[in-house]
C-alpha cells in the first residue's frame, strides 16, 4: 500500500455542498463557473466574486480548490475566456480542471504556472494519452469512467510521473463520458456547453410508426411497423422522436448509478491520486453521505482493514437508479442498464432535515420532508451517526407537542440523541424499512 492516501474529492454546486464536504472529511473540492464548466444549472457560483470566496473558505479548513473549466468551447466562447479567466485564476485555485486543448494552451501561455488537470470530457482512456499530456505539462489526467480496473493499474505502471484521478461515485452517462448529443436533439440545449436536461434519464413510451411521402417517421394508432418506432416522454405529450431498432436489439439510454466503494482499497493499492464524487447538482444530504462513506474506506483500507460491506448499505440509504461498477469490473452490459424502469429508487432513508440549532437539549430542526413522532431517524454528524426515536415533536413558535412534522418550509424542537455540541452541518434522516 503506498504511505499516502489518495484524495477524497467532492462535488460543489453551492455553498451547503461546500460547508458539508469540508465537515464531513474531504480532501478537496471541485466547482466552476456556469460559462465555463457544464454546470449552467444548479449553480450557486455564478462569478469570480463567489468563486473567490470559494477559494478562500476552502483554504481556511487547509483543503484544496480545483476550478472546473470543461466546455468544449466554440468560437465566441474563445474570445471571452481570457478576460474572464484572469479573475478566477487570481483567486488561486489549486489547479485548473479543463478539457479543450486549445484552450489549455491559452491558458498554458497566459499562465504558465498555473496547474491543470485533464477533464474526464477529454476521454483518456490509454497510457500513450496520459504521457500526451504529460509531455504538455498537465500534472494530473482524470481518466474516462469507461475504464477497467486493470486498465487503470496498467495506465498507472506504464506512466507513474502522471497523477491519476477516477470516478468513483455518482451518475453515468450514456454517452462517452460525458460528450453527448441527446439532450441538445430533444431540447437544443448542448450538454457540451453546460445545459444538459438530463434527457436520457426520461421516461419515454414507444409508439407504433411508419414512413410519411417524404420518409419521415410519423405515429400511427395501429402497429404497421416492428422495427421502427416513435417514444413519447412522459412530460411532452403529442412531440415524439424516432427511436430505431436493429439487428443489434433497442437503444437503451438510462444507465443505473456508479458505486465503487467496494473497490477502493484496490485503486488505494495501485496508487490513484483522487478519487472523485460526482453531482455538484444533488442535495447536501447527497454531498455529506457519499463524503462520509468515501472518506472511512479510504481510512479503513490505508489502515489495511477488511472492507466493511455496511458501506454498501449506507450508500443505498441514499435516492439512486439503482447501483452498479460501471466498466470497473467487465460484466455483461445488461447488467448496468434500466431497462424496465429509469425512476429513481427513494434509497433505505429519506432527506428530512437539517439542524438550525441546539438550545438545552433540544435541536431546531429545518424540515425537509414530513416526519412523524415515534420515527426511527438517524442523526448524521461529521463524528459519527445515531438512531433514535423521538417520543415528542414541539413546534417552533410556541413550542408545543406536535404529532408530525409537516415538511418543507416548517420548523420543530426534537431531543437530541447525544450529549455535547451537535454542528449545524449535522442532518436528519428518517428510516424507510
Amino acid at each position: 500500500m503506498p504511505e499516502l492516501a489518495p484524495e477524497l474529492l467532492a462535488p460543489v454546486g453551492n455553498w451547503r455542498h461546500l460547508e458539508m464536504a469540508i465537515a464531513y472529511g474531504a480532501d478537496a473540492v471541485y466547482a466552476g463557473p456556469p460559462r465555463y464548466s457544464l454546470r449552467v444549472r444548479n449553480n450557486s457560483f455564478r462569478d469570480a466574486k463567489a468563486l473567490a470566496e470559494a477559494i478562500q473558505r476552502t483554504h481556511a479548513h487547509g483543503r484544496r480548490f480545483y476550478l472546473v473549466l470543461n466546455i468544449a468551447p466554440h468560437n465566441d466562447k474563445i474570445r471571452s475566456a481570457m478576460r474572464d479567466l484572469e479573475p478566477l485564476i487570481a483567486a488561486g485555485p489549486d489547479a485548473l480542471i479543463m478539457s479543450d486543448p486549445g484552450l489549455i494552451m491559452l491558458v498554458r501561455e497566459s499562465w504558465p504556472e498555473m496547474p491543470i488537470h485533464l477533464s474526464v470530457q477529454a476521454n483518456a482512456v490509454n497510457w500513450a494519452t496520459l504521457e500526451f499530456w504529460r509531455r504538455q505539462g498537465l500534472e494530473r489526467v482524470i481518466l474516462s469512467r469507461e475504464l477497467s480496473l486493470d486498465e487503470i493499474e496498467g495506465v498507472r505502471e506504464k506512466v507513474p510521473g502522471m497523477e491519476l484521478e477516477v470516478f468513483v461515485h455518482g451518475a453515468l452517462c450514456m454517452a462517452y463520458s460525458g460528450r453527448c448529443l441527446l439532450s441538445g436533439y430533444m431540447n437544443h440545449r448542448d450538454a457540451n456547453q453546460g445545459a444538459c436536461t438530463n434527457a436520457c434519464r426520461w421516461s419515454y413510451t414507444p409508439k407504433p410508426s411508419t414512413h410519411d411521402s417524404s420518409g419521415d417517421l410519423i405515429p400511427v394508432h395501429q402497429e404497421e411497423n416492428e422495427r421502427s418506432l416513435l417514444v413519447e416522454e412522459a412530460g411532452r405529450p403529442g412531440e415524439s422522436v424516432p427511436m430505431h431498432e436493429d439487428e443489434h436489439g433497442t437503444y437503451i439510454m438510462n444507465s443505473k448509478d456508479l458505486r465503487a466503494v467496494q473497490h477502493v482499497e484496490r485503486l488505494c493499492r495501485m496508487g490513484v491520486d483522487s478519487l472523485k464524487i460526482e453531482g455538484r447538482t444533488k442535495s447536501p444530504y447527497y454531498v455529506a453521505r457519499t463524503v462520509q462513506v468515501y472518506r472511512r474506506a479510504i481510512d479503513n483500507a490505508m489502515a489495511g482493514k477488511a472492507f466493511d460491506q455496511t458501506l454498501m448499505d449506507e450508500l443505498e440509504a441514499l435516492s439512486n437508479r439503482g447501483y452498479t461498477e460501471g466498466f470497473l469490473r467487465r460484466h455483461p452490459p445488461a447488467e448496468y442498464q434500466r431497462y424496465e424502469s429509469g425512476t429513481s429508487l427513494l434509497g433505505s432513508r429519506q432527506w428530512v432535515g437539517e439542524v438550525l440549532s441546539e438550545a438545552q437539549g433540544w435541536l431546531c430542526i429545518d424540515v425537509k420532508n414530513r416526519f412523524e413522532r415515534g420515527d426511527w431517524l438517524e442523526l448524521m454528524t461529521p463524528s459519527g451517526n445515531h438512531w433514535f426515536q423521538p417520543q415528542t415533536l414541539l413546534s417552533e413558535r410556541n413550542r408545543e407537542p406536535v404529532a408530525a412534522a409537516p415538511g418543507s418550509g416548517h420548523q420543530v424542537w426534537i431531543p437530541t440523541p447525544i450529549a455535547g455540541f451537535v454542528p449545524k452541518t449535522a442532518l436528519l434522516t428518517r428510516s424507510l424499512v
